[in-house]
């Protein structure tokens, strides 16, 4: 969703992943064994941020708001939704704009342009080292608890931009009401999908141009 943005994926060939080891930046064993490091990965990720703006994706997915009533359940940890104007937006696997307690997960902390890093010895209230308010390789996906509930009541669910590999998230399609008509959005979809799935073979912001022509019957 946000490669268009000039952010960077994690999976695809130029992806993250190519220069790090996902388990020594995106993991609690690598958080222990060298938090520095990814403090200093995850401060760079915020640098890069800071620098992007919503594509036309992401302004396209904002614009729908003024037909239906949408929620956006998002793998990206970046801000570029909110930024674009969404009003409802999940995310599963953290926010890069945010710090938590090591000690108490419940605190946590907005970071904005003039103190966007993080570290070592910055500190909670009580005392202990802030982390990057990330769900790593390994740890639960708290807010799969209202994603679902939010999928099964959809009346149309888009799917924009994903592997279809990550799970659990991956695993939401499978809530979608069977009523429910289901959009794909991904210039190279997977093969093995059901015939009932609309495919849209481009890239988010092409593919959220014509998502909104497609919908223009059901409002």
């Amino acid at each position: 969703m946000s490669a268009e943005s000039g952010i960077k994926t994690f999976r695809d060939q130029g992806g993250l992943w190519e220069n790090y080891d996902v388990m020594e930046v995106a993991s609690i064993q690598g958080w222990i064994k060298n938090p520095a490091l990814v403090l200093n990965f995850y401060n760079m990720r915020r640098k890069e941020l800071l620098s992007a703006q919503p594509n036309v994706g992401h302004i396209g997915l904002a614009e729908l708001e003024k037909d239906f009533k949408v929620q956006i359940i998002t793998q990206n940890i970046d801000n570029l939704h909110e930024r674009a104007g969404s009003t409802s937006v999940l995310h599963l696997h953290g926010e890069l704009m945010k710090a938590r307690s090591t000690k108490n997960p419940s605190l946590v902390y907005t970071l904005d342009q003039d103190h966007w890093e993080i570290k070592m010895g910055d500190t909670c209230k009580l005392g202990s080292q802030l982390r990057p308010h990330i769900v790593w390789f390994g740890e639960e996906v708290p807010n799969m608890v209202e994603a679902v509930p939010m999928v099964e009541s959809a009346d149309i669910f888009c799917v924009i931009g994903t592997s279809l590999n990550v799970y659990p998230a991956a695993g939401l399609l499978q809530y979608a009401p069977s009523t429910a008509p289901v959009f794909l959005i991904d210039p190279n979809p997977p093969t093995a999908l059901p015939k009932s799935v609309h495919v849209i073979a481009k890239g988010a912001g092409e593919g959220v141009k014509k998502l909104k022509e497609m919908l223009a019957e059901y409002r």
